[in-house]
């Protein structure tokens, strides 16, 4: 039977999740609640995902401020260089305040005219009109106001960031803005690297320039203190902000969870289902500029055959050349037989030209997060099906 439907995402509600609960148990349930409630069956390769901070709150994977001041404290002796940081009051402020209240002076390093992710420090076109090298040019606090005003406020969410971040260090700080990671050390070699996605060459070039101490944030509480959270891999990165001195941290020993629950559903609908765990999208805001994914990765763990890259023919590249000349109903078969005789690997051949070689999670995670939204839809689980059904498919 020829398939009309191809890949349907649906979101799932659950209870509130609370620390300590089994999330196994609660996302089978659930998952069953929803499909008896709409009469869905189970297919193979369906993907049943999971949202990172869901996983993080059942494991209790949390810290306070005072964990990473006791952290900072044990890795840092003198003034600290924050290399880098995103702007942002659900993950990087409450990470500030930690830092903060350790008694440490902070000197700030902000890229310019915007960060990693894409939030803007600064209008480009005064930048321009200044005439401002961002390649060269080293910035000062009162160079900025100056020339970009004593108020600069983030497009979306009416934050100055740089007063933010300076009233958090109760003025202990001092800021500078280049895009030349080396300038921080005209102010002190202890190093703390604030970016997700550069932090290694960041951490390289630091080194190489001499810096006495060189950590970036996942580098910070990949141990517990005194019984607190942590990630051994991720450290703060991917931290979002639970209260206004508690961090709740990326979720740990990912691979165990989906596995298990993996296991769960395959017993229950004997069907060969997939599970990932995902955060953020991998995905850019064309209006705003943002780039959507400030976690680490997109998908912390997932099960085995989510692993690699798709593999698919560009059907418009193909209708427009080899079947041009055929009818429709010989063009869909044609098409069709291709398709179910594609070779595995197709990179770099012209039948694939237009796709987009991308990691299968990175793909996944992004279609996710869109689905469950980042405020009240109240569906921290997903159901995608047919995603790796093709115009072959019956």
């Amino acid at each position: 039977m020829q398939r009309y439907i191809g890949t349907v995402v649906r979101g799932i509600r659950t209870p509130i999740v609370k620390s300590g609960d089994n999330l196994v148990d609660i996302v089978v349930d659930s998952l069953g609640k929803a499909l008896e409630s709409e009469n869905i069956s189970m297919r193979d390769r369906d993907v049943v995902a999971v949202t990172e901070s869901l996983v993080a709150r059942a494991q209790n994977n949390y810290v306070t401020v005072d964990d990473i001041a006791e952290d900072i404290n044990k890795k840092y002796t003198g003034e600290i260089g924050i290399v880098f940081p995103i702007l942002s009051r659900n993950r990087f402020s409450t990470i500030l305040r930690g830092i903060a209240k350790s008694g440490k002076k902070i000197h700030f390093l902000f890229s310019y005219p915007s960060d990693e992710v894409g939030n803007s420090l600064m209008d480009p076109n005064l930048l321009y009109e200044a005439k401002i090298n961002p390649f060269t040019d080293v910035l000062e606090e009162k160079d900025y106001r100056r020339i970009f005003g004593e108020v600069v406020k983030h497009e979306f969410t009416g934050i100055d960031y740089v007063s933010l971040y300076k009233e958090i260090c109760d003025g202990n700080c001092e800021i500078h803005f280049s895009n030349d990671p080396k300038t921080i050390l005209n102010y002190t070699d202890e190093i703390l690297v604030g970016s997700t996605h550069t932090r290694f060459s960041i951490k390289r070039i630091l080194k190489d320039q001499g810096a006495k101490i060189v950590l970036g944030l996942d580098d910070i509480l990949t141990e517990s203190i005194d019984g607190s959270g942590y990630n051994q891999e991720f450290g703060l990165l991917g931290s979002n902000f639970a209260s206004e001195t508690k961090l709740k941290l990326f979720p740990r020993d990912g691979e165990k969870f989906v596995n298990d629950v993996q296991k769960k559903l395959i017993d229950k609908y004997h069907k060969d289902i997939e599970v990932m765990i995902y955060g953020d999208g991998a995905f850019k805001d064309p209006v705003g500029k943002i780039w959507e994914l400030a976690d680490p990765v997109v998908s912390p763990a997932h099960t085995k055959g989510l692993t690699g890259t798709p593999s698919e023919l560009k059907i418009k590249y193909i209708a427009d050349t080899d079947l041009k000349d055929m009818d429709s109903e010989h063009a869909t078969a044609a098409m069709k037989e291709k398709i179910s005789h594609k070779n595995k690997d197709l990179v770099g051949t012209n039948e694939t030209l237009g796709t987009t070689p991308r990691i299968i999670t990175d793909l996944l995670g992004s279609l996710c997060d869109l689905t469950s939204g980042s405020g009240d839809k109240g569906t921290p689980v997903i159901l995608i099906q047919g995603y790796f059904d093709n115009f072959a498919t019956e």
